[in-house]
């Protein structure tokens, strides 16, 4: 994909009311904007544009799913995506998109390129932490997670502490009794 046409609407040729965009999101999508952690992507953008006479409203909506490496086994799963974003357009003097929520074009604009919203939707849908399902239900079995329970940190169980205990502690607690009389 050397570049992200299909991404553009040209609202200025559309009449007002509702219209419906479909695209494949694919490995491709990312390469353009150079992100390259997932191993592969097959998700479906819908987007529903609503064109009014002074604005226009976007609902962009994502399913599908990526693979990714697993935060602890680094074993690769596939992720399930699934997100919304609403977005309004305006017009005005000068191009604005400092909210986050309402993107302002100006006057003179004839489309509108959807492809960075539609990325970003994409990449805030994937969670911080990512963990392999088999992992969370006990089930994986791996030699990264065999390491991590060899080294696992094991509780040291106390008995009898109170036979054991230095005699210089109670001198210590004896002066905090001592204090409260």
């Amino acid at each position: 994909m050397k570049d992200l046409k299909q991404f553009n609407i040209p609202f200025v040729g559309l009449s007002e009311g509702n219209h419906d965009f479909k695209y494949i999101i694919e490995n491709e999508f990312f390469e353009y904007f150079n992100f390259d952690e997932f191993e592969s992507a097959i998700l479906e953008v819908s987007l529903n544009f609503f064109k009014k006479s002074t604005m226009l409203e976007l609902v962009f909506k994502v399913k599908g799913t990526v693979e990714v490496p697993c935060d602890i086994t680094t074993e690769l799963y596939h992720q399930k995506i699934k997100a919304t974003l609403p977005l309004v357009v305006k017009f005005g003097q000068e191009y604005n998109d400092d909210n986050e929520e309402i993107l302002i074009l100006s006057h003179d604009a004839y489309q509108l390129n959807v492809a960075q919203y539609i990325y970003e939707m994409i990449i805030l849908a994937i969670p911080n932490k990512r963990v392999h399902p088999k992992v969370l239900d006990g089930t994986m079995e791996s030699e990264t997670l065999k390491k991590l329970k060899e080294l696992e940190v094991k509780e040291v169980k106390e008995e009898n502490t109170a036979e054991e205990a230095d005699p210089r502690w109670d001198k210590l607690k004896n002066l905090l009794t001592e204090k409260k009389r």
